[in-house]
């Protein structure tokens, strides 16, 4: 598909050359992000302050722009599948870019309070639920549908004031955890390419095996896969270009405006591919640091313990002495693992004819 070609390399393009501009812009006018201090019982993060932040610009710029230049090569409009979770990564986006406002410009390591972020999530998230259930295509089909999904819809279908609080709690629940896991230099960029490329993949599977153009009994009542696969693509190349100047030792990170844009994507691409559980597999990594942080918060409020030495879990195996480079290696091998596993029962639902057992 040269189409998700054209998008992966603008999407790179952007990343890899539009990145060091953003640092230069950053550095001139001193805007680095304040540093919690709790986050530093380890020196080795004494050599992070003063790094500039805020560089998901450059990845949802890059996102933007490589997919338009998909549907330039094209000569055709954008669908509203890929829209509708373009407007879910930007608006997101929005939302942590008002937090990394307030870190660097405020100098507030807290960044904005809990309370106005999970509302500004919810708002984004209840505007993309009420678009993804609208604009149906010449056969029907609307982006999203009210059904639960694994590898396509179940029989479980969600009247609308639950499906709107199931979409809330994915996006809420995946933008945080690239938020959580965006600790360790390179760590969340890298995972993230891995999921996004999945979605390439499981875009471009269902394109050529979508019932309205395929005789195939076991085929995917999808609408747009193959453009939500370039918007992946783009995202990919957008990421790949970023991890070049955000690999140890980061010159800059990606703060809240590049982690909830990207994991909201994600929510987005699993709603609209009718994937929503198998999202739990693709993000295996993001979830099992999201819920240490869980775990560990539960278990000090209710025994006055901590399961790990700190949390999220990456922070942890630094105070044990592993080396962060160390970490975020493995930690993308747990995350290509992840990957496989969702792929791999993704195609062995496929090849079974019918939904697993």
């Amino acid at each position: 598909m040269k189409l998700i070609l054209v998008a992966t390399a603008v999407g790179l393009i952007i990343g890899l050359f539009g990145t060091p501009l953003l640092i230069r812009f950053l550095n001139r006018h001193g805007y680095a992000q304040a540093i919690r201090e709790s986050a530093h019982g380890y020196p080795a993060h004494d050599s992070k302050k003063g790094t500039p932040s805020m560089g998901g610009v450059t990845i949802v710029g890059g996102a933007i722009l490589g997919y338009a230049a998909g549907h330039v090569y094209a000569w055709h409009g954008p669908t509203a599948s890929g829209l509708c979770v373009l407007f879910l990564m930007t608006g997101l986006a929005a939302v942590g870019f008002a937090d990394d406002y307030i870190k660097i410009f405020k100098q507030r390591s807290t960044g904005l309070r809990a309370r106005t972020k999970l509302i500004g999530q919810a708002a984004v998230s209840l505007v993309f639920a009420l678009l993804v259930l609208h604009y149906p295509d010449n056969h029907g089909l609307t982006p999203a549908s009210h059904a639960i999904s694994f590898v396509r819809d179940s029989p479980l279908v969600l009247p609308l004031g639950v499906f709107l609080v199931w979409v809330y709690l994915m996006v809420a629940a995946t933008s945080n955890g690239v938020n959580l896991t965006d600790g360790l230099d390179g760590l969340a960029t890298g995972a993230s390419v891995m999921v996004f490329g999945a979605y390439v993949v499981i875009g471009v599977w269902q394109f050529r095996n979508a019932c309205v153009s395929s005789a195939a009994v076991h085929c995917y009542s999808t609408r747009d896969p193959l453009d939500l696969a370039v918007l992946a693509a783009a995202i990919v190349g957008a990421c790949f270009g970023f991890l070049w100047w955000n690999a140890s030792p980061a010159q800059i990170f990606m703060g809240d405006t590049g982690s909830l844009a990207l994991g909201g994507a994600m929510a987005g691409l699993a709603i609209t591919t009718r994937t929503d559980v198998l999202l739990l597999l693709l993000g295996g990594l993001f979830v099992v640091i999201a819920a240490s942080v869980i775990v560990q918060v539960a278990s000090f409020k209710l025994t006055r313990r901590r399961v790990f030495l700190m949390a999220p879990l990456q922070h942890h195996f630094e105070l044990r002495g592993w080396g962060e480079v160390t970490i975020v290696i493995r930690f993308w091998i747990i995350a290509g693992l992840c990957v496989g596993l969702g792929l791999g029962i993704f195609y062995a639902e496929w090849l079974s004819g019918g939904p697993l057992s």
